[in-house]
């Protein structure tokens, strides 16, 4: 009976242990040997170099990622006119939770050129006096994705496993979509931004320190998501359908309508979205004998967590223009689910 409770309240505490992420890693950017103020920094996963955070360097060229869990990373630095810059790879473990990288010095491409064109192309994140802009059409690795997962690679936002989302660190972040509050939290926003292809999405807006004119609800922070909206007069539309596939495949469709005249913007969207999502959980534990420092018991677990579902969801507004300053408008969400998820585990407990 003492060994079934010590090792419950071992469990509890390997747990909590694990949920906390707080590896980080810092470095500075450079052009020219000058700080690189507003480079764009892409925090990569070692293995296959997707991208899961992005943020722009500070007027010293300095930058940092918080809140990471263990595991293998590498930082790419990219300004327009100098080459990419990648960082060696390094390692977040419990026995080095913090990395200082040394600096990384952008060259200038240096090509003679017989012609130049001049193209536009929207900065990926933009810093303003009061909030950061994330142009989601800017980066080819948010195309197929979700909301959510735009989300989790925005600067200073994280999304724990659960779905709850914290703005540098703080909780009770109002997340708003085309400037109206989601009235949603937990399961039911992540769920909700789980089935929002990024296809719908234009910007994201991220506001730390929120203007006057947000109520309390948004002091720890605001995230404002805008919707791509059809300017053009008449009937259109578009559909989308992206596959990706990890360990399990996942999908995601979607149809979207729009009709717009010089009174009134009616838009519907439907989606669909299907993925399995896997995570695997070690917990290995040696407890030492206090007076002699012999082994004494030896805990391990391992648990498989495969979560299968399919999330549905649909969106219907309507604007009415009542003067070129005044819109007057109203809009409808509806999210349904049909998740499951299945946990087997294994426990070696010996002495």
């Amino acid at each position: 009976m003492r060994l079934i409770l010590f090792a419950c309240m071992l469990l509890l505490s390997s747990h909590l242990g694990l949920s906390q992420t707080n590896g980080k890693v810092s470095g500075q950017a450079k052009r020219a040997g000058q700080a690189a103020d507003g480079a764009t920094v892409a925090l990569l996963r070692a293995n296959d170099s997707v991208t899961l955070k992005q943020l722009v360097t500070a007027a010293n060229g300095a930058f940092e990622f918080d809140n990471l869990a263990d595991g293998s990373y590498r930082v790419a630095v990219s300004s327009v006119g100098y080459q990419k810059m990648f960082s060696p790879m390094f390692v977040i473990t419990p026995q080095t939770p913090g990395v200082q990288l040394a600096p990384l010095n952008l060259a200038a491409f240096n090509k003679d050129l017989e012609s130049v064109t001049v193209s536009g192309k929207k900065a990926l994140v933009e810093q303003r006096i009061d909030r950061t802009v994330i142009n989601v059409d800017a980066s080819i690795t948010n195309t197929g994705t979700s909301a959510l997962e735009v989300l989790e690679k925005s600067p200073g936002v994280a999304v724990d496993r659960d779905g709850g989302i914290s703005l540098k660190g703080k909780e009770g972040v109002l997340v708003m979509i085309d400037g109206r509050p989601t009235q949603l939290g937990g399961a039911d926003l992540a769920n909700l931004l789980r089935n929002m292809s990024s296809n719908q999405l234009d910007q994201i807006e991220i506001m730390t320190n929120p203007p006057a004119r947000y109520d309390a609800a948004g002091s720890s922070g605001i995230i404002n998501i805008k919707t791509k909206k059809a300017v053009k007069a008449g009937f259109n539309g578009s559909a989308n359908v992206a596959y990706s596939q990890g360990r399990y495949p996942k999908t995601n469709e979607g149809l979207n309508f729009n009709y717009r005249d010089a009174k009134i913007n009616v838009y519907t969207n439907l989606s669909h979205n299907y993925q399995q999502r896997f995570a695997r959980m070690n917990i290995d534990r040696r407890i030492l004998n206090p007076q002699n420092n012999s082994l004494e018991k030896i805990f391990n677990q391992q648990t498989n967590r495969i979560g299968t579902g399919n999330v549905y969801s649909g969106k219907l507004g309507i604007d009415f223009f009542a003067t070129k300053k005044t819109t007057i408008g109203a809009v409808v969400n509806l999210n349904t689910r049909d998740m499951e998820t299945v946990s087997p585990n294994t426990t070696n407990i010996s002495n």
